[in-house]
């Protein structure tokens, strides 16, 4: 059964069978880093970086531990493949990782059986892990918010998963002209680093409507960062500059004491 066949039913106006149909497709590539997701492979160095610097702050953990994240409760949004869940697994979180297309979910499963992983993937959306209570002290959701029709609302169903003092991360590509020359122009059709049709310019999200939306959602004390690609080392970092790609990370207040 096709990803578009197993969520059609349940389509609430935030899904995109195109998009859900376009990377099932590709499950079988997922881990191939020199085939159709290489950038994703190449920039998962400064992605992790990002999340382990805003993690260790958030919760004043020792960064110099090998497993910072041990202990703590991850929910990996859109995870694809699992190119991000794994890493964070070696770091010791307890990650549960949802995709709303099966085939993704069976190669990440497939892939971190042979790594000796222990990762809790589902077929899910977001919405059903919003709806089912459970709370998690970190959410990660990396290049999904531009994939969706309704932005804002798939912010908010992310902070829903995160629990009180906990932390939301997400990562997505500015709506500049620069990145629709490099993102789409360059990286899709010029040097076919990503299937041509994977992006869509009008979709990509802004800094200042990524910031209104953790507002919006109850979120507070937003940090960003660029990830900033340079074509003469092949390589990327995290920057100041955010006019392509870039990640931020934003806090949910710790619940208020009850006053007796």
């Amino acid at each position: 059964m096709s990803a578009t066949d197993t969520y059609s039913k349940s389509i609430d106006g935030n899904l995109d069978p195109r998009e859900v149909e376009r990377f099932a497709a590709l499950a079988s590539k997922w881990w191939d880093k020199s085939g159709k997701f290489r950038p994703l492979h190449q920039i998962g160095a400064a992605r992790l970086s990002f999340i382990r610097e805003a993690v260790t702050g958030h919760f004043l953990i020792d960064g110099r531990k090998v497993r910072v994240l041990t202990g703590l409760s991850i929910l990996d949004i859109g995870c694809g493949g699992g190119l991000i869940s794994e890493p964070l697994a070696r770091l010791g979180g307890l990650v549960t990782a949802i995709d709303p297309a099966e085939e993704n979910i069976e190669v990440a499963r497939f892939h971190a059986k042979e790594q000796g992983l222990k990762i809790d993937y589902r077929a899910a959306r977001v919405e059903q892990i919003a709806q089912g209570g459970k709370l998690f002290d970190v959410a990660v959701c990396l290049e999904v918010v531009e994939h969706v029709p309704n932005p804002e609302a798939l912010i908010a169903s992310c902070a829903e998963t995160v629990r009180p003092g906990g932390l939301l991360i997400m990562s997505t590509i500015n709506r500049t002209m620069k990145a629709y020359g490099l993102a789409i122009v360059a990286a899709e059709n010029l040097l076919g680093w990503l299937p041509q049709g994977t992006h869509r310019w009008e979709r990509f999200v802004t800094p200042q409507e990524l910031e209104a939306g953790f507002h919006d959602a109850g979120l507070e004390n937003v940090r960003f960062s660029g990830l900033v690609f340079n074509p003469l080392s092949d390589r990327w970092t995290l920057g100041s500059d955010t006019d392509v790609n870039y990640i931020a990370a934003a806090e949910k207040p710790a619940a208020a004491e009850q006053v007796a």
